[in-house]
């Protein structure tokens, strides 16, 4: 698979491309990058790629003619192109799965209020936002992309691994433990030093779905309307929300207890 990006400030993406796990996908011939400098495709001697936008306002737009230039030579119309942009749709899991089906993928990084219109109605496929949030930097959320994608590309990390993590399941991942068995006084949860594997997985399901309910309930719902949970996960969940209600109770009582001692002064 290959990563293509677009950018005026190359130097970010590359250190990402040359660190950690990518290094080694890259090493192995499994990834392969480009980095475009648009300013290499600027017209003057200052090598401008901003204006002022039509009908007035606050900040910068990229140029179109160096963008546009500079996907023409990638070739750009034959592969999928990515616009990053707080306005577009929301990145998630599933898509970065479809995106790793792909065999090219090109990606525009944005700068100071974006990209001209005409450059996204005659290049991209996707405009995509990785969040509610704005950043002035188009090349760190086109990392963030990438570096969700090419993880999913077969033989970059082992299946087994991607099958237990969040998300991938529908749910939030299980809390996780590792040496040595007692830190600070904690200990590691007895039934993960138990060697019983039925009662690991349950106990783990078991958690995923405690914290899915704490975090990101919303899941639930999705993993429900997707048909992925099954009838023993929906009776851990019953089991968690008749505990939570106990412990919500008991909480009330004990707030009551005090007012009325408070109250009394006994």
């Amino acid at each position: 698979m290959k990563f293509t990006v677009l950018t005026l400030f190359p130097e970010i993406p590359r250190a990402f491309f040359e660190s950690s796990i990518m290094a080694k996908a890259v090493e192995r011939g499994i990834i392969a990058y480009d980095l475009v400098n648009i300013r290499d495709f600027a017209f003057d001697r200052h090598k401008t790629c901003d204006d002022k936008p039509y009908g007035g306002g606050a900040g910068q737009l990229l140029l179109p003619e160096p963008l546009g230039l500079a996907l023409d030579s990638v070739k750009a119309y034959k592969k999928h192109v990515i616009y990053v942009t707080p306005s577009g749709k929301q990145f998630t899991q599933k898509k970065a799965q479809e995106l790793s089906k792909k065999d090219e993928i090109v990606l525009v990084c944005g700068r100071y209020e974006g990209i001209d219109q005409r450059i996204i109605d005659t290049y991209v496929d996707d405009e995509i936002s990785i969040g509610d949030y704005v950043m002035s930097s188009g090349e760190v959320a086109a990392t963030v992309i990438i570096d969700a994608v090419y993880r999913l590309v077969e033989d970059v990390i082992t299946k087994e691994s991607l099958d237990e993590e969040s998300f991938s399941s529908g749910l939030l991942e299980y809390p996780q433990y590792t040496h040595p068995a007692v830190y600070k006084g904690m200990a590691v949860p007895e039934v993960l030093t138990g060697g019983n594997h039925e009662e690991i997985r349950k106990w783990r399901l078991k958690k995923s779905l405690q914290k899915t309910l704490m975090n990101r309930p919303d899941l639930i719902q999705k993993a429900r309307e997707q048909g992925i949970l099954t009838s023993e996960a929906e009776g851990m969940i019953e089991q968690l929300l008749e505990c939570f209600l106990l412990k919500h109770e008991g909480r009330k009582k004990r707030r009551r207890r005090l007012a009325s001692t408070a109250r009394t002064g006994e």
